[in-house]
Order: C-alpha cells, then structure tokens, then sequence
C-alpha cells in the first residue's frame, strides 16, 4: 500500500514538499497520491502563495474535504447563500475574497431573489445606542454607537430598516438629518436627505423600497407629501400628494400597497394650536403600480385615538400597527388588547390580550412589530435597577392568541425606536 498521508493546504493537516528534480517527479507523486498539480495556484484573491528563491512552490495539493474550493465558485456562493446572516460576520474573516464578497451585498440580493430571508429586530432602549436580536438563534448583538451632537440626541426620531440598511431620522438644530447603519460594513454613516425635511410620519419599506409620509416640518406645519426611498440607489423620489395632511401615523405595507392610518390633522383652523388639531380615523392607501391615492373612511377606530384630559391626542403614540401574511393588526395599549382588522368588512376584531409585563406611556415606549410570520411585543417593566426589555411572540396560524417568550435584554425599559430587517 501507498502511503495513506493526505496532502494538504498549509494549516489543514500533514504537508508534503515535492521532491525537486523535474516533471518526471512530479508527476510520479500526482500519480502515488491521486492528487494532481493545479494550473494556476488555487489562492483567493489577496492570498499569498508560498514562495521561496521567487520560485513558487505547489507543494501543498488541495485536499478533497475542502468543499469550497472543489465546488467552485458558483456552487460555493450557493452554499454561502443558505448560510445563516449572524454566521457572515465570521466568513467575512476569513481573507479578502469572502470579505469583499459580503461587503459587496450581492449575497443579500442572491437571498432576496431565492426567497432567503432572515427577520431581525432592531431596537434602540437608550439614546445613540441599538440592538440587534436574531429570533432564530435568541442572540443579542449590540451595534457601534451613533455619534451626533446635542440636538439629534434629544429630538424626536424615527427609524425604519430596508435592504441592508437602518436608517435614523433626527433634527440638528433647523435641518433634519439621516443616520444610516448598513450591515455591509457594520458601521453609520450620514444617510441621503428627504426632498422635504419631515418629522412624526408614517413608514414602512418593502424588501429594498421605503416610502415616508406626512409628518410635520420643522415649523410644525402638517404635510401631505409622500416620498419613496430606494435603497439600491440610495435616492428619493417624491410621489402624488395625499388627500390630508397629518402626523403621528402609521404606515404599513398590505398587498403591496402602502397605507398610512391614524394621527391627527387639520381641525378647527381659529381654535388655539391644541384644538385646532383633530383625531384621523380614516386612511389612505398609494398603489405602486398606478401612482394614486385613495381614501378610507373610518379604517382606525377614533377610541384607539382619543385623549384624556390628562392626555391630549397630540401627546399619544402613532397605532401599532403591524402585517403578517398581508393581514393587518393592531396593539390597542388602553385595553391591553390586540386587534385584528378585517378588509372586507372594514372592522376591527379584538383576538386577544398584550402580554401582562407590556407597559406603555399612552402607547410609547411599547413596540409591536412584524418579524417574519410572527407577531412581536418589545417592552418591558420599569424597576430600580434599570429594568429590562422582553420580546414575546405569537404566529397567527398556531391557534388562539398565546404568547411565546423569546428573550430579555437588560437596559432601560423604554423602546424609543424599533425596526426589523429582513434580508
């Protein structure tokens, strides 16, 4: 028998030298191992060769257990396709061919393409600081700290994930300003600007598009303008105006359609700023494919709205709104309920309770997000120490409404902003 030693790269088990001498050795060793001489030195790019007397050595043969480098790179792209996001930080470490390759983002459109996609929930507990939680594998993953001034940390902002990307939306002193965290490279940078600086709007994205609507500019003025974001291109184009112009909505894709329901609007123009502001209840939806808006009356009910004495409806949360399987939902915080909407009817349903430990102030603090085919509950109960946030799911096809606890995280209790990914 031959001798049973395996020929290997450097670093993946026992090397072998070829005799020098000529071809005629060579080849009886590619002979004796059944292991033959590459054409080209098999190196990524970036991968040096080992090289002595600037004469370079073939001397470490594949080994057939390494699948990557026999499959090519085609099907090993396939592989690296079905491969787990939480995993690419770690490929991405292994030289600069992979490195380049998931920085690139061509992975994530492959994924998109092939209906691969991961659902992860992004939430903000302090100010300039977020986490990530990958619902899979119960992993929480803190990204690098926003670094901004004075003004963006303590003005309101708003937030929402597409593509690969989280973006932030803030105020510095008059002009408005957009972080953008990108997964690509793990790091913030300054984001593209709206055409019109906007603030307490409605958003939602869908795979690699975003739209924002209505809100207020920084005089306060209500707006009726939509704007669409493509993250491809990292460009805004402004869309048709809406019917009415208002803020502290919510958006949400349905069907492929954008609505924006709830908020406040225009009310009694002679009354005083807080009075002249009036409870929306109806919505409205944008078709992407013929570029109008149309109305629904009476889509959100005014009770989920209305303030109490100690509470204005200026003062209270957006709805909380959320999608799963084209079917909206909705947390009613005042009852601790949850609804479900009904598009035929144009009625709400009530299915169930919030957990016990989701506690809000007049529904901030409190998120309730789509993450895949779940719903989501991010919240928590204040205590001395800090308090600490719960994530708690349900999947609407598993029956009656039961909630599933999936992590905690300790920090502040407070969800100041809550996006989910899906790439």
């Amino acid at each position: 028998m031959k001798s049973s030693k395996r020929l290997a790269f450097r670093g993946q088990g026992s090397k072998q030298k070829c005799p020098k001498g000529g071809n005629s050795k060579r080849k009886h060793l590619e002979e004796e191992t059944g292991v033959m001489k590459p054409s080209k030195p098999l190196a990524f790019q970036g991968q040096a060769m080992d090289q002595e007397d600037d004469q370079v050595h073939y001397g470490y043969y594949i080994d057939t257990s390494s699948l990557v480098l026999q499959l090519g790179q085609d099907l090993s792209i396939n592989c690296l396709l079905r491969c787990s996001r939480a995993d690419y930080g770690t490929i991405a470490s292994l030289n600069q061919s992979f490195r380049s390759l998931i920085r690139r983002g061509d992975l994530y459109k492959l994924r998109r393409q092939l209906g691969i996609v991961e659902h992860w929930v992004y939430v903000s507990c302090s100010l300039l600081e977020w986490e990530a939680f990958d619902p899979l594998r119960r992993r929480w993953m803190s990204l690098p700290k926003m670094i901004s001034n004075e003004c963006f940390l303590f003005s309101d902002k708003e937030s929402l994930a597409v593509g690969t990307e989280l973006l932030v939306f803030g105020k510095e002193i008059e002009s408005q300003v957009i972080y953008k965290y990108s997964i690509l490279t793990n790091a913030w940078s300054f984001g593209v600007r709206t055409n019109i600086p906007r603030w307490l709007f409605g958003s939602a994205s869908l795979g690699e598009i975003a739209i924002v609507a209505c809100g207020c500019d920084s005089k306060g003025n209500l707006l009726s303008s939509a704007e669409l974001y493509n993250s491809m291109t990292e460009s805004w184009c402004t869309l048709p105006r809406m019917h009415k112009p208002r803020k502290l909505c919510s958006g949400v894709f349905i069907d492929s359609k954008f609505y924006v329901i709830g908020g406040v609007g225009i009310g009694n123009p002679s009354a005083s700023d807080g009075a002249s502001l009036k409870v929306l209840t109806c919505g409205e939806v944008y078709d992407l494919r013929t570029g109008t808006w149309f109305e629904i009356p009476d889509m959100y009910p005014q009770c989920a709205r209305e303030g109490t004495y100690d509470s204005p409806a200026t003062t209270r949360a957006p709805a909380l709104l959320a999608v799963v399987k084209n079917e909206l939902y909705a947390a009613y915080c005042d009852e601790k309920e949850v609804w479900k909407y009904d598009k035929q009817r144009n009625m709400w349903i009530t299915i169930g309770r919030l957990p016990e430990q989701a506690t809000s102030m007049n529904g901030w603090g409190l998120a309730f997000r789509a993450c895949g085919n779940q719903l989501m509950v991010i919240g928590g109960l204040r205590a001395l120490n800090g308090g600490c946030i719960d994530i708690n799911a349900w999947e609407p096809d598993e029956g009656p409404l039961e909630w599933t606890f999936l992590g905690t995280k300790h920090s502040g209790s407070f969800v100041y902003n809550c996006a989910v990914m899906r790439c």
